[in-house]
């Protein structure tokens, strides 16, 4: 008997072996928290962190960026650990952006922290994230 899933409001993802829904709430913030991101840096950032979806084999629920931190809403596989995958998404990002954005070096040693906030997202529904990520925007 095929296994059915209950809850409608979940996006399931498949794979030959599994069928998930593993979505996480990660922060992380600019070293000594520096205001650096601005306007043009985190439209960038934002791109830069789509562009590596299939590469790195994540999606992107929600992401939303401030002077001094982002916050991603992300979908990853059982099978991958969500420290790999968002430390791949921190060494590109500071990569890329320190190379197009020279004022970066200039501020900061390195562009991030090696911390981040990793929360799953199994006790409040998605929409809440969403609205918390969109509302962070404002502040």
């Amino acid at each position: 008997m095929p296994l059915k899933i209950a809850n409608k409001k979940r996006d399931y993802r498949t794979t030959q072996k599994t069928i998930y829904s593993c979505q996480y709430h990660v922060i992380w913030c600019t070293k000594y928290r520096r205001k650096v991101l601005d306007t043009q840096i985190q439209g960038r950032l934002k791109q830069l962190i789509r562009e590596k979806q299939n590469e790195y084999d994540y999606q992107i629920r929600e992401v939303e960026t401030q002077p001094e931190h982002v916050h991603l809403l992300i979908e990853i596989p059982p099978t991958h650990s969500v420290d790999k995958i968002v430390g791949k998404i921190k060494a590109y990002t500071a990569k890329v952006l320190r190379e197009e954005y020279p004022s970066l070096k200039s501020r900061l040693p390195s562009l991030w922290t090696r911390s981040k906030f990793v929360s799953s997202c199994g006790g409040v529904t998605l929409e809440i994230i969403k609205d918390y990520i969109e509302g962070q925007s404002g502040q």
